[in-house]
């Protein structure tokens, strides 16, 4: 988006070198500004920087800036300093040495040491050390040669976030290569360590027999899927948490396949996908702390791009000027990464409506963050996706729900919001807060999981979604997107808001020709009649504590008969897709050996699922939001023996 003039102004000195007034723009290099992060286990490096410690950089660092740094970055009297998106150029080292001995130490020493490598975290977009860490060049699994690519269509694969258009998470039995009968035998082959990783929660995509994946580190990956052994990397400077999609590319010979990814300042990337060398770059939003943190969609050309945020952590601070970010869904040119049109979840650009006495001016209407990724319905040519929350008052229909819109255009065809009347920000529980908080704050009720595209038994077709509050509404895409049902397999009354610690739908679900399946939290996994809405089943594996339900939040994979579900507490379970009988599990959470020698150990599963191609799992296992305890940086493949 384009932010306002004042905004942009006012942005352009609040912003950083980094908490406090800075009055220039230099600074100096940073050769040592923190320890070798892979030398440092991944909960130790969470805790000490931004990426983890109870959320990562994204929630954290950005909370110090909004709540410490705000009362001068943002006022229009401090002048010369370089803006949100100058500083977001930078490296985390740099940064985080300007607070520690540099031109803003006297700022920095007002900050506890975490709080400063949040903000650097943060704002460059990746942890401290990863950028000397990362590349493929200094690994010792180099693949001994990387032989011409095979067509990513032709073969088995798992391409993107659903696998399929219509985000069914549902890989057939031929492209799975792995029957129900052969999940007990599954066992680790390899494990690949992310360097400087904290977080492996970008979900792998399978293609031509490689393994193409992200890492929080900054870097992305191609492996081999077999061995392991690493044909390249390519270092996009910040955070990649979503699932690539491969794909033809044309006009950029000698390419002729291109992987797809954007990442943590909202820049999508197209590189051959044979070597790692960049084809284009296109920045999706042009606000400061606009992202993509969901998988790209291609189809016929257009790459459909869904844009989120981290304005709304601690908007709520009285000094900070809530709120102009707004979510999106993009659609670019494949082959050159032109902007074709643009899908805004709020069309009405933010626009100030108050000044504060503190001077700080207030704007709106903002939010609708899109966590997921599209859903292309060729019979209807229509993109489906999810909206989050409004950051202002009052919130528009089209946020906490489904829109759908025109594959050629962009143009609205219909929306269903789950709940009305959610504004939520951080910050506004406190004594001193913005004229922006809302009269009500929340329930922030995002929809963040994919739309899923699915035929009922009987050839009803039907668009499924979930809500925080862990119902499950089934929309008619064929009759405007109206209503079928709405459950609640968690047992409570359909319609209510989000309970702290109760069963809860927040990144997808999956369906195959006969169920449809969700992963509750702490409501544990769900088989649905996907005709009527009726819970056939419910798989709910105790805690390690003996106290409750294992969280089983991540995105749920079905092959014929089998369902993959990932825990919080880093257990990986297979249970029958027929009566939800557990046929197999792994503890991820543990150290492992890595093929590339980078020390590893897995964590949380609780946002990408597993993934299952020509008799392989694939699955990564690490995830520093909920606490430091849970980071990881293990990707892990099995195969039968």
């Amino acid at each position: 988006m384009h932010t306002p003039r004042p905004l942009r102004a006012a942005l352009g000195v609040a912003t950083l070198l980094v908490c406090g007034c800075a009055t220039t723009a230099n600074e100096p290099a940073a050769p040592n500004a923190a320890a070798p992060a892979q030398a440092r286990p991944p909960a130790q490096r969470a805790a000490e920087g931004g990426f983890g410690a109870g959320a990562p950089g994204t929630e954290f660092g950005f909370a110090t800036f909004q709540t410490q740094c705000t009362s001068c970055h943002g006022n229009p009297a401090v002048e010369r300093a370089p803006s949100p998106e100058a500083i977001r150029e930078m490296s985390p080292e740099k940064i985080y040495t300007a607070l520690v001995s540099g031109v803003m130490q006297a700022q920095g020493m007002a900050l506890s040491d975490q709080q400063k490598r949040g903000v650097a975290e943060f704002m460059s977009g990746r942890p401290l050390g990863s950028a000397s860490a990362g590349a493929a060049k200094d690994m010792p699994n180099r693949c001994a040669s990387n032989p011409p690519l095979a067509d990513p269509a032709a073969g088995p694969s798992w391409n993107g976030w659903g696998v399929d258009g219509a985000n069914s998470r549902f890989q057939p039995a031929r492209a799975a290569g792995l029957a129900a009968r052969d999940v007990p035998r599954l066992q680790l082959k390899w494990v690949f360590g992310f360097p400087s990783g904290v977080s492996a929660n970008a979900q792998p995509t399978i293609a031509s027999g490689r393994v193409f994946v992200g890492s929080d580190n900054g870097f992305f990956y191609s492996l081999d899927a077999r061995t392991g052994c690493v044909y390249w990397s390519f270092e996009a400077g910040s955070t990649v948490r979503n699932a690539a999609t491969i794909g033809p590319i044309a006009g950029r010979e000698p390419a002729r396949y291109a992987a797809y990814f954007g990442d943590g300042h909202a820049n999508v990337y197209a590189l051959d996908a044979q070597t790692g060398t960049l084809l284009w770059k296109t920045r999706a939003d042009d606000h400061f702390v606009a992202r993509i943190t969901a998988g790209t969609k291609l189809y016929r050309g257009k790459l459909f791009v869904p844009v989120s945020s981290s304005e709304e952590f601690s908007s709520g601070n009285p000094s900070y000027p809530c709120c102009t970010s707004r979510g999106s869904v993009v659609a670019l040119d494949a082959s050159t990464g032109r902007e074709i049109w643009k899908a805004w979840v709020i069309p009405e650009e933010p626009k100030p409506y108050k000044t504060q006495a503190n001077g700080v001016t207030l704007y709106k209407p903002a939010g609708g963050a899109v966590w997921n990724s599209p859903t292309v319905d060729p019979e209807r040519n229509a993109v489906y996706f999810g909206t989050g929350d409004a950051t202002t008052a009052p919130a528009p229909k089209t946020t906490d729900g489904i829109m759908a819109v025109d594959v050629d255009t962009g143009r609205l065809l219909w929306s269903y919001q789950a709940t009305e009347n959610d504004v939520f920000m951080g910050g506004c529980n406190g004594p001193q807060k913005s004229e922006a908080c809302p009269e009500q704050l929340g329930p922030d009720a995002d929809i963040g999981n994919s739309p899923i595209l699915a035929t009922a038994p009987g050839g009803k077709r039907i668009v499924f979604g979930g809500t925080k509050a862990a119902d499950v509404f089934a929309l008619d895409p064929d009759h405007g997107g109206a209503l079928l049902y709405r459950v609640n397999p968690g047992g409570a009354a359909p319609g209510g808001n989000p309970r702290f610690g109760g069963p809860s739908i927040v990144w997808g679900g999956a369906a195959d020709d006969r169920h449809v399946y969700y992963g509750l939290g702490s409501g544990g996994l769900a088989a649905l009649d996907p005709a009527t809405g009726k819970t056939v089943w419910t798989f709910a594996p105790p805690a390690p504590s003996g106290n409750g339900t294992s969280a089983l939040g991540a995105a749920p994979t079905t092959i014929p008969g089998v369902v993959f579900a990932g825990s919080t507490n880093g257990m990986l379970y297979a249970v029958s897709a027929e009566d939800g009988k557990e046929l197999w599990r792994f503890d991820t959470a543990q150290t492992f050996e890595t093929v590339n020698r980078v020390p590893a150990h897995g964590g949380a599963i609780a946002v990408a699922g597993a993934v299952v191609v020509d008799g392989m799992l694939f699955v990564g296992s690490g995830y520093a939001v909920g606490s430091a305890s849970t980071a990881g940086n293990a990707l892990l493949a099995f195969e039968v023996r």
